[in-house]
C-alpha cells in the first residue's frame, strides 16, 4: 500500500470486506440507534444523498478495521510529515491518536454509511473536522458497480502546483477500499518536494443504489 500511495497518491485495497460483513453493515443503515447524526445532502448544497455518522460504541466490524487500517498507515503519515518539513508525527495506534483528538476537545466518532440513489451524487471536498486531523482516509464500496448500481465512481482530483488539476477515477468492486489523502501529499520534484491536494466525491448515480463506509481517523468537535 505504501508503495501504490507514493506513486499514485492513492491505493486501493481489495476485498476488505466479505460478503456477510457488507449485508450486515447495510443493514445497519436503517438502524437510528447506531448514528449520533444524518446529513440530507441536498439541503447543505453537499451533493445528493444522505450519510449517517455512528455513535460511539462503534459496530466492531467498523472499530476493528479503522484500527487496522490507522496502524498500516500511521508510518506512512510519519513519511509524507517528514518529506513536506512537517514537525508533526503520529501515534502508533489509532487509541492513542484517538487521545490526542480528544484532548482538544474532537470527541465526535467520525466513521460514517453512505447511500447515494438514482440521480446522487458528492461534491468534491475534504473531511477535516477539527485542528487535529489524520493526513488519509478511507472508503469501502459496499454494493457491486454493474449489477446493485451504474454509474457513481469515486472520483479524485489533485490540485498541482503550475499545472491544471488531475481528475482520478478510482475502479472499484464490492468490498474493495480506496485509501486516499485528505491533506497534502508530497510529490518529488527537482528541488526536493512539492506538495499536491485531493479532494474526492462520487459521480452521479444513474441507476440503483451504492451505500460506502466511510472511514475517517480523527474524531471531530
Amino acid at each position: 500500500m505504501d508503495q501504490e500511495l507514493d506513486a499514485r497518491g492513492y491505493a486501493v485495497v481489495s476485498g476488505v470486506l466479505g460478503a456477510a460483513e457488507r449485508g450486515a453493515l447495510r443493514a445497519r443503515f436503517d438502524d437510528d440507534g447506531a448514528f449520533r447524526s444524518t446529513i440530507v445532502m441536498e439541503r447543505l448544497g453537499y451533493g445528493r444523498g444522505v450519510y449517517r455518522y455512528f455513535d460511539y460504541p462503534l459496530p466492531p466490524l467498523v472499530a476493528q478495521l479503522r484500527e487496522s487500517l490507522y496502524a498500516q498507515l500511521a508510518p506512512i503519515a510519519d513519511a509524507w510529515a517528514e518529506s513536506l518539513g512537517g514537525a508533526e508525527r503520529f501515534p502508533a495506534t489509532l487509541a492513542e491518536f484517538l487521545a490526542r483528538c480528544h484532548a482538544q476537545g474532537q470527541t465526535r466518532p467520525t466513521p460514517l454509511l453512505l447511500r447515494y440513489r438514482a440521480g446522487d451524487h458528492n461534491a468534491l471536498h475534504q473531511d477535516r473536522y477539527g485542528e487535529i486531523a489524520f493526513p488519509f482516509q478511507a472508503t469501502v464500496l459496499l454494493d457491486e458497480p454493474g449489477r446493485d448500481f451504474e454509474g457513481g465512481e469515486f472520483v479524485l482530483v489533485e490540485q498541482r502546483p503550475r499545472k491544471q488539476s488531475l481528475a482520478h477515477v478510482v475502479p472499484l468492486r464490492a468490498g474493495d477500499a480506496v485509501v486516499f489523502p485528505n491533506g497534502p501529499r508530497p510529490v518529488r520534484s527537482a528541488r526536493g518536494y512539492s506538495r499536491t491536494i485531493f479532494r474526492h466525491g462520487v459521480a452521479e448515480v444513474r441507476r440503483g443504489g451504492r451505500l460506502t463506509l466511510g472511514l475517517i481517523f480523527h474524531d471531530a468537535k
